[in-house]
């Protein structure tokens, strides 16, 4: 029996979740003697979500892992890049390419997809959450919103992407990062109010973790942090988490309770803010004085990014379906400003310098470039901002 409604390893590997038809357009191709036609096949998008002007390229690595052992050549862009759906002509950026017989690697076109298009959605979102926030801290609290299978892939898109800590153990345990975590609203009511809850999380807790109060359960935010402030001599900093039906203006609310912990002594406190922070509130909250984030459903629900993948060459001769652009294309990427053409000596824009875009990491199904660690596709990510005002 079956408790949770996951796929498996073995069952993404076998090809189960794939859709039906590829199972039986191969069958047919395998008994016509086609299944052997060498293709290659470019990973596109026409749009990204929201009016998004750039994308972040996650999910590579399962992606490869998943093509690994077939008969392909793998080439992409690498993992944690920023892309534009459109080359400077026009033509869709291809972020990916896979090149085999199309038997070898055809009923994996869906998880291929689906390991690109979903964290692709999150990464991008994460990155421009960090871009506004800029070196505020942010907290991943997204899983909640979301299947509990999924749970490290959000974790990891969300790290990459920009945000410094996950608060699950198996999510944090697969980055090299511990878990990080305030306290919730239960610990408050069972205890009976938000003084008693305090006190024993001061009480309790190991002395490395630091003491984040949650100030909203019952009372208003300034008192609870107060009260706070009274019980936890080392207070590290507090949460407001308040009810969007409670909230009113919750600016204001961060400038008075920033007030409270100022003239108590406690500046040193760091104030957060979580529950419905959108890309839009940031500003607003940052000049109100937040030190930092806790975001869920923004991330964690992010759109995704409607890759596909279609075959542009045939056996060495350009082909394609009506809406696509055939051929096999060799992208390049301008490296003063990070645009992307294909089949361009120079950066068609500025006449500056070009250079591949793309890495090869299968060959004949063998794995031949190592998959960069979570850290250094991090720091990719956040380099590769410096490009974000060009796509605008």
């Amino acid at each position: 029996m079956t408790r949770f409604n996951i796929a498996t390893e073995q069952d993404i590997l076998r090809g189960k979740t794939s859709d039906i038809y590829f199972q039986r357009t191969l069958e047919i191709l395998k008994k016509e003697k086609r299944d052997r036609v060498s293709v290659l096949g470019e990973v596109t998008t026409h749009s990204l979500p929201d009016g998004w002007a750039w994308g972040v390229l996650s999910g590579v690595e399962e992606a490869v892992r998943l093509l690994e052992g077939k008969p392909v050549d793998l080439w992409s862009i690498p993992e944690g890049s920023l892309f534009t759906p459109k080359t400077a002509s026009g033509i869709p950026t291809p972020v990916m390419t896979v090149e085999g017989p199309y038997g070898g690697f055809g009923l994996f076109e869906t998880p291929m997809l689906g390991l690109l298009c979903q964290a692709s959605g999150i990464t991008t979102k994460a990155a421009r959450v960090r871009k506004l926030a800029g070196d505020k801290r942010i907290i991943s609290f997204g899983v909640r919103r979301m299947h509990p299978g999924v749970a490290p892939m959000i974790e990891r898109s969300v790290y990459i992407g920009g945000l410094d800590d996950v608060t699950t153990p198996l999510g944090a345990e697969r980055l090299g990062l511990s878990p990080v975590g305030t306290m919730p609203h239960a610990l408050t009511i069972v205890m009976g109010g938000p003084k008693e809850a305090f006190e024993a999380m001061h009480r309790h807790l190991e002395k490395k973790i630091p003491r984040i109060a949650l100030v909203d359960t019952y009372y208003d935010e300034k008192i609870e942090a107060n009260i706070a402030a009274e019980v936890i001599p080392d207070l590290a900093g507090v949460r407001i988490d308040t009810h969007s039906t409670r909230r009113g203006n919750l600016a204001s609310i961060v400038r008075e309770v920033r007030w409270e912990l100022d003239i108590r002594g406690h500046k040193d406190a760091k104030l957060y803010v979580s529950g419905g922070i959108s890309e839009e509130k940031i500003p607003e909250l940052l000049e109100a004085g937040v030190d930092g984030f806790g975001i869920g459903t923004t991330l964690s629900n992010a759109p995704t990014i409607d890759f596909a993948f279609d075959i542009v060459e045939m056996e060495g001769k350009p082909v394609a379906k009506r809406g696509k652009f055939g051929g096999r294309k060799h992208l390049m990427r301008c490296v003063e400003h990070g645009c992307y053409e294909v089949d361009v000596r120079e950066c068609p824009g500025c006449k500056g310098e070009v250079k591949p875009a793309m890495v090869q990491y299968l060959r004949k199904g063998r794995l031949v470039r190592k998959l960069p660690a979570v850290k250094e596709i991090r720091k990719r990510v956040l380099d590769e901002m410096k490009y974000a005002h060009f796509a605008l």
